[in-house]
């Protein structure tokens, strides 16, 4: 059985072509080839209809809208949105034990020999909630949403430049903990537009155990349960939840896309759609 050439698959993978249609095998080349033409043509068809459709209706990125959407959810749910600087201390960083042993180092963006850009919002949250712990009534409920940076691999589920959801609720009585866990992935799993997923527990090299959320083995967000060892950095001690969320990879798990860059901020895909067609 013949399949599609490495260049006619790459090609029909960025034009969005399914699992079944990448999958398809073929009783000579000839007879492959006609199928590439006629797939291809069907393809940039629906590029362009769905590009058409951007234009006269939609005309916002399915990122944009579905942090817009995220920020109105929480905030009704009774979170407060906080925005703090993407230019990250190396001092900050070190707090949560990233040190230059830590694995995670090394896919940090250095500006220089103190500053580099987040490679998560953790460091930030902690920051600025040693203080809200002090001046609001507890529990203390905030989120933020924003744009984090790591040296990753470039394979079809990681991005160098992603935007990350991150909530956090502090000061909860501790045996709520672990239901509220639960109940704020299922919150934002529901606004994304994913009901079907699976709880995990996995190991993470700042939290230790986490909770993951996974969906087709895709994990789209992974959240912990305070008191930890990190907060005595900042002398927090009352119990917490909290979860990170990547918003490219929610994008990703709903509308089934192959590849996260038709996810992402980029110059080559407009909401999903190639724009080289």
């Amino acid at each position: 059985m013949i399949k599609w050439t490495a260049v006619q698959k790459q090609r029909l993978q960025e034009l969005g072509a399914s699992e079944e249609q990448i999958a398809a095998t073929f009783s000579s080349a000839e007879e492959r080839n006609r199928a590439y033409q006629s797939l291809e043509q069907e393809l940039v068809a629906r590029g362009l209809e769905k590009l058409s459709d951007y234009r006269a209706t939609i005309r916002q990125p399915a990122l944009n809208r579905l942090e817009a959407n995220m920020a109105e959810i929480l905030t009704a749910a009774g979170f407060s949105q906080i925005a703090t600087p993407i230019l990250l201390s190396k001092g900050l960083l070190a707090k949560m034990t990233i040190g230059e042993e830590h694995p995670l180092y090394k896919q940090v963006f250095w500006l220089d020999d103190r500053k580099c850009l987040r490679p998560m919002l953790a460091p930030n949250l902690y920051f600025v909630l040693k203080d809200l712990l002090r001046l609001w009534p507890h529990p203390v409920s905030i989120f933020e949403i924003g744009p984090c940076f790591r040296k990753d691999t470039q394979g079809g589920r990681h991005l160098q430049e992603f935007t990350m959801l991150n909530l956090v609720e502090m000061g909860l009585p501790v045996e709520q903990c672990p239901t509220r866990v639960k109940e704020l992935a299922a919150l934002v799993l529901k606004a994304a537009g994913i009901e079907q997923y699976t709880i995990e527990t996995e190991t993470s090299d700042v939290y230790g155990e986490t909770i993951d959320l996974v969906k087709d083995d895709l994990e789209l967000g992974s959240g912990a349960i305070g008191p930890h060892p990190l907060d005595a950095n900042w002398g927090i001690t009352v119990p917490w939840v909290g979860i990170g969320f990547g918003l490219e990879r929610l994008i990703m798990a709903r509308e089934g896309h192959g590849n996260i860059q038709r996810a992402s901020r980029s110059l080559t895909y407009l909401n999903g759609t190639r724009l080289n067609i």
